[in-house]
């Protein structure tokens, strides 16, 4: 439900001009509003020797939903990497900029740890990268729900849902959780003979990739979308 009240945000988000529906938070000792294309980063409340180390150095949790709308059925990694998110104007400019910290992330949503607070609804753009020197994924996402840390689970930020993703950058996301198996399969498949015998590449890949959904229709195991 959307609060009545002037909107009020914090010195690490950037912003040209919040929505006019932003809801109120408490206000910190200090509030900073940038010009429009200098970018401030809101450093996550994480210690430093967490928040300093690189995500490739990182080896994310990955565990069940717990029943959060942006992840759905996929599981989820608890990893902090930096969301660049945004509100497009009617005029194709930026109305609203942030850099925030992700607490986890899936393949269908991310909750990302914020200080203000947006209506639920709100589409924005996202951009973000798994390791550092990757290619940043790329979408548009909605958000779908808030935690204050007033509430039961101490925490501050919003839940989003990433509605599509742009030039197949969601690829990156997706090895993310089954990369690691999928190239322990390859791997050991690609020495039987049978992919050995198979006269080029591309064959070699398909045959691959039939095997693996052979065994994932004949073995629950198999699943990779399935924590560990």
């Amino acid at each position: 439900m959307q609060r009545k009240g002037g909107q009020k945000a914090t010195g690490s988000v950037r912003v040209a001009e919040l929505p006019q529906a932003a809801r109120d938070v408490k206000p910190p000792a200090a509030t900073v509003v940038a010009r429009p294309g200098a970018p401030v980063k809101e450093e996550p409340r994480r210690p430093p020797s967490v928040a300093s180390t690189p995500v490739a150095a990182l080896l994310p949790v990955i565990e069940k939903n717990q029943g959060e709308p942006e992840h759905r059925e996929f599981p989820r990694a608890q990893l902090t990497t930096r969301f660049e998110v945004w509100v497009d104007d009617d005029q194709g400019g930026r109305r609203f900029a942030a850099s925030l910290a992700s607490i986890n992330v899936s393949v269908s949503g991310a909750f990302l740890e914020s200080t203000f607070y947006l209506p639920l609804g709100t589409v924005l753009g996202v951009s973000f990268s798994l390791e550092p020197g990757a290619a940043p994924v790329r979408a548009r996402a909605e958000i779908v729900r808030e935690e204050r840390e007033d509430g039961p689970g101490g925490r501050s930020g919003f839940g989003i849902r990433f509605l599509d993703f742009s030039g197949q950058t969601e690829v990156a996301l997706a090895r993310l959780f089954v990369g690691n198996r999928l190239r322990a399969f390859a791997e050991d498949y690609l020495r039987s003979q049978r992919a050995r015998s198979l006269p080029n590449e591309l064959e070699r890949v398909v045959d691959v990739l039939s095997a693996w959904e052979l065994l994932k229709a004949t073995s629950t195991e198999a699943d990779p979308w399935q924590a560990k």
